[in-house]
């Protein structure tokens, strides 16, 4: 190891921290909110907990990526400290972790955060290079997926399990918008292995613009938008989510909208 830590980061914990401490405000809120119709700490709690679960799962989200890399045969992740879940270490802060907030909180889109730069080269074969790929996704899925869980199986406050519900939904429209096969994100990094040579030339050509085009388009376009979490909530229900307890968290998420 070259001058970076195996540790997890400190930075990781915070976020951790902050998504833990939603959750305790969101169930200690709950007493309040049935008394009188509102509440502030329910609210604050839910806010908290899905942001902070958010922030923590765009660490999760990178490390799945990096894992699989280093397994894959690319040992340079761990000098560049991606195994740390350090959000810094994903690229810019600001790129990888207040643009994709932003992006929640402006129309509930989980915009892909930061990226790990991976050495092609360095794995071993074309179905790894795929797997490195879709593990990002797949860690967001999976996350949607144990948040149902918790709520379906795990006593706990009402508060705490609108939070989560919401925070899954969150994980699994992550998994919808980052496996679509467009150049950019994950979904194309999964097949592009498999494409002819000019195929990648032309997908290296519009990489930096067809993410931005397919925002535009669903932030812009109500039928495409409403395709998109129709397929979201469709995945989300298969995964065990409860809908209404999830319509309930982004009301309260978006609390400035009501």
């Amino acid at each position: 190891m070259r001058g970076v830590s195996n540790r997890v980061s400190p930075w990781f914990l915070v976020l951790l921290v902050v998504a833990v401490a939603g959750g305790v405000l969101a169930a200690a809120g709950t007493a309040e909110l049935v008394a009188s119709g509102s509440s502030v700490l329910f609210t604050t709690g839910v806010v908290l907990l899905v942001l902070g679960g958010w922030a923590v799962s765009l660490c999760l989200h990178e490390f799945g990526h990096a894992f699989v890399a280093y397994r894959g045969g690319d040992r340079s992740v761990r000098d560049k400290g991606y195994l740390t879940l350090d959000i810094r270490r994903y690229t810019d802060v600001g790129l990888s972790f207040v643009l994709p907030l932003f992006f929640l909180l402006l129309g509930g889109i989980p915009l892909p955060g930061g990226a790990v730069w991976i050495n092609q080269g360095a794995l071993r074969s074309r179905g790894v290079r795929s797997l490195v790929s879709f593990a990002g996704p797949a860690t967001n899925l999976v996350i949607g997926a144990l948040c149902t869980l918790a709520v379906a199986f795990v006593p706990m406050a009402a508060g705490l399990a609108v939070g989560l519900s919401a925070l899954a939904l969150i994980q699994v429209l992550a998994f919808v918008l980052n496996i679509l096969p467009i150049p950019g994100l994950d979904g194309f990094g999964v097949i592009e292995p498999y494409l002819s040579a000019p195929a990648r030339q032309f997908a290296a050509r519009i990489r930096p613009w067809a993410p931005i085009a397919l925002f535009v388009l669903i932030i812009g376009v109500p039928g495409v938008s409403t395709a998109f979490f129709q397929l979201g909530q469709l995945i989300f229900g298969a995964v065990g989510g409860n809908a209404t307890l999830a319509a309930y968290g982004y009301q309260e998420l978006f609390f400035w909208r009501r």
